[in-house]
């Protein structure tokens, strides 16, 4: 049996060219993580493109919250899809629900049909859904590569057992992803016990600002922050750890 496929979460170019320096096989591109992913640049999208070979999957979501999304909103998804499809995007990651909880199909439909012949992923969306095994059957009824999922949990180590069931449930018809909460310290108990074929991580490391002068009065976010002196971005040495113990 092949090795999983490690699939890095990113939101910059540089975290792009780090992925592949530790031996990603492919990364999802996003921007503002601490909403769980929003829609990238297109610059950072190009950038990324000329200093990667990886195939590069871009998150389309309009804002953070809920994926229950306004008709203006759609139209953005829409248009998103379209701009990432002329740039050469290898797939792109949506997740739209209705607003009791169930999988949108009617817009999911014109969302895979806007972005073929790239692959489409449905995002953690899926762990908001009320019933599981019901939203993998759509998500298959509608042609959906693959799912990332935590299992509705809030990581996949809580989520471990479910993650095993829907991976099993699925066979080949779709590719179950379990990510969020994967780290070093529990990946192979995760790889025993779920057995995917494919796994999504975030593994950064922080690193300090170029900025020698700090006015540390003056804020460019809300209160709950990290330092404007505190940079974020993907740690090579760890994706080589990740690759490395896949198996």
């Amino acid at each position: 049996m092949a090795r999983p496929i490690i699939e890095i979460c990113l939101e910059s170019a540089t975290s792009v060219l780090r992925a592949q320096q530790g031996g990603a096989d492919r990364v999802e591109l996003c921007s503002d993580l601490f909403e769980g992913g929003c829609t990238p640049s297109i610059g950072t999208f190009r950038v990324a493109k000329k200093l990667s070979s990886l195939p590069i999957n871009v998150m389309i979501r309009p804002r953070g919250g809920d994926f229950c999304y306004s008709d203006d909103e759609f139209a953005v998804m829409l248009e998103d899809i379209k701009a990432f499809k002329a740039e050469g995007a290898n797939a792109i990651v949506f997740g739209i629900l209705t607003p009791e909880g169930d999988i949108d199909m009617e817009r999911s439909k014109k969302v895979i049909e806007a972005a073929r012949p790239m692959e489409v992923t449905f995002h953690r969306a899926f762990d908001m859904t009320r019933d599981a095994f019901d939203s993998l059957e759509k998500l298959i009824e509608l042609g959906v590569d693959r799912v990332l999922t935590s299992g509705q949990e809030a990581t996949v180590p809580e989520g471990a057992d479910l993650l095993a069931e829907l991976v099993k449930k699925a066979g080949d018809r779709i590719i179950v992803m379990p990510g969020c909460g994967i780290t070093e310290r529990n990946f192979e108990k995760m790889q025993r016990l779920i057995g995917a074929k494919e796994y999504h991580v975030f593994l950064p490391a922080e690193e300090s600002s170029r900025m020698k002068y700090h006015p540390d009065h003056i804020y460019m976010g809300g209160l709950l922050r990290q330092s404007e002196f505190t940079l974020t971005q993907t740690d090579a040495g760890r994706v080589s750890h990740i690759v490395n113990m896949a198996k």
